[in-house]
């Protein structure tokens, strides 16, 4: 009798110590589950970020294609004698449109085509009546203002690299990246030559 009234006792005791464990495994379920929703959303907000830092990229680049047939048509009229910076300016151009979706390809035709216009403004300098042309004027200003956006967006899609490569690499983020697949990303490489622009005064 003595036993069966100390089983009453100790069971309600027993069941609360049970209860509470099943609400300490259930919290720990969520939290983990929470957890893993956090770092796969942090991927693939920062995935998507650098997709639209390339994007962005890509268009600034369509705008300068699309701008140097009208520069080049600005431009025949008074260069008639330098056909050979008018052929490495449209040489450039279609390495350009031709470089397909790598970044890094590009960036190097680009920075090719960059180099190239570059010195057609140089060589304008000896054309006061091409340099007195507003339409020319224009497009010089538009395609300088297109550089600057293009280097904006350089810098934003490196930023986003680093973003996602330091989670990437460090603790806990790297155990996710691991269990989400996920690969460490490379910054935009744009060689030391590249680099160097001639420098264009208005």
């Amino acid at each position: 009798m003595e036993n069966f009234f100390a089983n009453i006792y100790k069971e309600p005791r027993i069941i609360a110590f049970m209860t509470l464990w099943m609400w300490i495994a259930g919290g720990i379920v969520v939290l983990a589950g929470i957890i893993l929703i956090y770092y796969y959303n942090r991927f693939a907000l920062l995935e998507n970020r650098i997709e639209n830092s390339f994007s962005q990229i890509d268009v600034q680049l369509k705008k300068r294609t699309d701008l140097v047939p009208n520069l080049m048509e600005s431009v025949k009229g008074y260069m008639k004698h330098e056909k050979g910076i008018m052929t490495e300016v449209t040489n450039a151009r279609k390495a350009l449109v031709g470089a397909g979706k790598d970044i890094n390809k590009k960036l190097k035709a680009d920075g090719a085509l960059e180099s190239a216009l570059g010195r057609l403004f140089a060589i304008a300098e000896n054309y006061p009546n091409l340099k007195a042309s507003e339409n020319f004027v224009q497009l010089q200003e538009e395609l300088s203002a297109i550089e600057d956006k293009v280097a904006y967006a350089r810098q934003f899609y490196n930023d986003s690299i680093l973003d996602y490569d330091n989670l990437f690499s460090t603790f806990p983020g790297n155990m996710f990246a691991k269990l989400f697949s996920k690969k460490q990303k490379e910054y935009l490489k744009i060689a030391e030559s590249e680099r160097k622009v001639p420098k264009v005064e208005f």
